[in-house]
């Protein structure tokens, strides 16, 4: 099982910093405004980047992962949960969150499936989650970044379990309890990566997005 989590080993490489950027940016686009919401960090890593720079205005922020900073758990109005997913996440209550973020962390799961049952769980009536992951023709960059020319951590490289497309992740998506007509799943990032953003009604069903 994974002790450390994203960023708590090392400092972030200018690659891996970019990449927190752009995702931030296609959450921004894709999830529209938090202010007013509760938002959960799945796989947030060492310092939730990405979930921080969001946090202005959130009614509440949970953050989850292996290991938290010091920091992030000192803070007003955040919860931190502090274990491995897909358990870690059942701290949580049925239908308790309003925006569940969930970026580069499914790879790294030997539960992809029980991780996306549980954000599907804890979405409340119009929730959305997104879902970001490396894709098969992002896998040949990221290793050549990292085994190669030593720009990315070759650790999290060997910890991936997997790469998706969306006709990989668009099933277990469907799997985990969202309807097909919910869920929006394309490639980003120059095809390197996959994104999802999956939406529920107001009654408890999926929607589009």
């Amino acid at each position: 099982m994974r002790r450390t989590s994203y960023g708590q080993a090392s400092a972030l490489s200018p690659v891996d910093r970019l990449g927190v950027a752009l995702s931030a940016r296609r959450v921004r686009r894709s999830v529209g405004a938090l202010a007013g919401r509760r938002v959960a960090d799945f796989g947030c890593g060492f310092e939730a980047r990405i979930a921080c720079s969001l946090r202005d205005g959130v009614a509440s922020l949970t953050l989850i992962d292996v290991a938290l900073s010091a920091e992030l758990q000192a803070l007003d109005g955040v919860r931190t949960i502090e274990g491995a997913l897909p358990g870690a996440a059942r701290a949580l209550g049925d239908a308790s969150i309003d925006v569940v973020l969930c970026t580069s962390v499914i790879e790294h799961l030997d539960e992809p499936l029980a991780a996306l049952t549980e954000i599907r769980r804890v979405l409340a009536p119009g929730g959305v989650a997104f879902v970001n992951v490396p894709s098969w023709f992002g896998k040949r960059l990221l290793e050549f970044s990292a085994f190669r020319l030593g720009l990315s951590p070759r650790e999290e490289m060997d910890d991936h379990r997997t790469y998706y497309d969306p006709r990989d992740l668009w099933p277990l998506l469907v799997r985990a309890g969202f309807r097909p007509h919910a869920i929006t799943c394309r490639r980003y990032k120059f095809a390197m990566n996959t994104f999802a953003v999956c939406r529920v009604d107001a009654d408890g069903a999926a929607v589009a997005s």
